[in-house]
């Protein structure tokens, strides 16, 4: 496995004479020799017997332990005798969830045998990707925690409560028994998805971001862990059900806030390595940007929500602009965001990143293709409420603006020839709007982002319908293939993060990266692109088959670790694409 915590004095040197036409052997024996600690979790995995190890996920195999396995480890008469192979159970497994009809049936399903047998559990999901990965993250990870209080299967990461554990967190810390943890997704619950404040219930998300890392990047999950920081829920409803288990206290702000996350970051430096990763999660626009700046070079982190969408929606433009009747020119667009959080405005950074670095295009000139419409209407300058964050985007009019502009109004004063949607408003691109687009620019880019599927701005049968097909349509959330009644077919992209995120983070540890920068997000968006073949781009598809991700992953990873080494951020040298992908976890027995 690839990830490494903190490296012992000298242990780099194993990497001294590391030169061209470097063998594979040369890579892991390093990395696999930093590590600083034997992991706790997996000696005691490896000491128990009997019922004690049929209880333990990480190393039960249930009926698939052999007669010699039984016999040593104490499992004789426990187990029915008949000895089934992996590749029984997970047939058996798969044809039972495809009985049920409900997602969140599946998910259940699917997180009790995560509970008891950790290695099968992967390898169903890894033998069957397409399938289940919108049970395992969105869209039904978002009405799991809806209600996880009620499905809530047994204990899995840590709960760090502003009440109990502020001031105590490195203590707390210690009671986790993994002793090399390198990947943690950490959110405080107040923007699940499109969802709203769900409090301690938005635990779903770090696990289920965590599965994606195991499932899509080849992590080992010893080496991960989901936390969620409770400090508070403004969702009465939610604090009302007397199955919700978390802080029963309005949302804590201000500086006992901040003091609760900086001493969060100070104990997971302390109690493992300041190469942690900490991915930040679903986090409010009044924090995500600015504990982003705040942390992005105190430590090994960053935001999905910002960086990991913004890498994605950008490599799904950067695919479109492949489509013939799609001006193929970044510059010459214009692209009308509906929704101006964290997620919208780091895709506008993105993109203007990109105009500036490899197209020449200075700052102000790059901001100006991009417009933002948020609850209060269109952002320009002169508006008033305008937060630091969309003041960058407040342009310059020469034109008026109704106080009562609908979405409608606006796009016809912009012109956009791309809309986005992340707004969580559904069905807000309408009819009249994606007609009227597509009267206006031979093919219109129309990304529907918002998630869960609820919530995204229109569906795909509706962005093809009334453009005749002429949108170029991406999603947050998967939807079906599309035929119309004239026959045209068309398999729509889904902007899913789980394209970027994992492969970013094996990266910045195959690296040794000292930090995680925008410019790595960039070279990842170019990296997918570069990865979609021209057999998407022809039945619409803006990017590849998600059941291509591992393989995606260990490219991105590579295109990182190149980046890290450019700024001077790694430690390491930059792996080839086969080294890193010969190290993938395989959840076999």
């Amino acid at each position: 496995m690839l990830f490494v915590g903190s490296i012992k004095a000298g242990s780099v040197n194993c990497l001294s004479g590391f030169r061209g036409g470097r063998r594979v052997e040369a890579l892991i024996k390093p990395i696999w020799s930093c590590h600083y600690r034997r992991s706790s979790m997996t000696t005691m995995s490896m000491n128990k017997r009997g019922h004690e190890l049929l209880k333990e996920p990480s190393a039960n195999k249930g009926t698939a332990f052999t007669e010699g396995e039984r016999a040593s480890k104490g499992l004789d008469g426990l187990l029915p005798p008949r000895v089934v192979s992996q590749e029984t159970q997970i047939q058996r497994h798969i044809e039972y969830i495809r009985h049920f009809d409900n997602m969140l049936d599946k998910y259940v399903y699917l997180m009790g045998i995560l509970g008891r047998n950790e290695k099968l559990f992967f390898q169903i999901v890894m033998n069957n990707l397409m399938e289940l990965m919108p049970v395992i993250y969105t869209p039904t990870v978002g009405e799991a925690c809806q209600k996880f209080g009620k499905v809530f299967g047994g204990a899995r990461g840590m709960w760090l409560s502003i009440k109990q554990h502020k001031g105590k967190i490195m203590e707390t810390l210690k009671n986790w028994p993994e002793d090399d943890v390198r990947v943690i997704v950490v959110s405080d619950g107040e923007r699940i998805l499109g969802l709203g404040d769900l409090g301690a219930w938005g635990m779903g998300i770090p696990i289920g971001k965590l599965l994606l890392y195991n499932a899509c990047g080849g992590v080992d999950p010893k080496y991960c862990l989901p936390v969620v920081l409770d400090n508070g829920c403004n969702t009465p409803a939610l604090r009302n059900d007397p199955q919700y288990f978390g802080e029963d206290i309005d949302r804590v702000r201000g500086k006992e806030y901040d003091e609760f996350v900086d001493e969060f970051i100070q104990a997971v430096q302390a109690r493992w390595s300041p190469q942690t990763l900490i991915q930040f999660e679903d986090f409010a626009n009044s924090n995500a940007a600015r504990l982003l700046d705040e942390y992005m070079f105190k430590c090994c982190c960053f935001n999905d929500d910002i960086q990991g969408t913004a890498s994605v929606a950008l490599a799904g433009i950067f695919g479109a602009l492949r489509i013939p009747g799609v001006e193929n020119d970044l510059s010459k667009h214009r692209f009308l965001f509906y929704g101006a959080g964290s997620a919208g405005i780091g895709i506008a950074d993105l993109i203007a990143e990109e105009l500036v670095t490899n197209m020449g295009m200075d700052l102000t000139t790059a901001k100006k293709i991009c417009w933002f419409v948020d609850s209060k209407g269109l952002i320009y300058n002169g508006r008033h409420a305008l937060t630091k964050e969309k003041e960058k985007y407040a342009h310059e009019k020469d034109f008026e603006v109704p106080a009562d502009a609908s979405l409608f109004d606006v796009v016809k004063i912009i012109k956009p020839t791309a809309i986005v949607g992340v707004s969580t408003i559904p069905q807000s691109f309408t009819e009249e709007i994606i007609k009227y687009l597509t009267e206006n620019v031979e093919r219109p880019i129309v990304f529907a982002l918002s998630n869960p599927t609820s919530k995204a701005e229109c569906t795909a049968e509706q962005a093809y319908k009334f453009s005749n097909g002429k949108a170029v349509f991406s999603s947050g959330s998967p939807f079906d293939p599309v035929t119309l009644d004239d026959g045209q077919y068309f398999v729509p992209g889904q902007g899913n993060n789980a394209y970027v995120f994992p492969g970013v983070g094996l990266g910045i540890s195959v690296g040794g990266c000292k930090h995680v920068t925008n410019a790595m997000f960039l070279e990842s968006a170019k990296t997918l692109a570069s990865l979609c073949t021209e057999e998407h781009l022809k039945v619409g598809s803006v990017y590849p088959p998600i059941s291509e991700v591992q393989d995606i992953s260990a490219h991105i990873a590579v295109a990182t670790c190149k980046q890290a080494e450019k700024e001077g951020l790694a430690t390491r040298p930059v792996p080839s694409f086969e080294e890193v992908r010969k190290v993938f976890y395989h959840p076999t027995y």
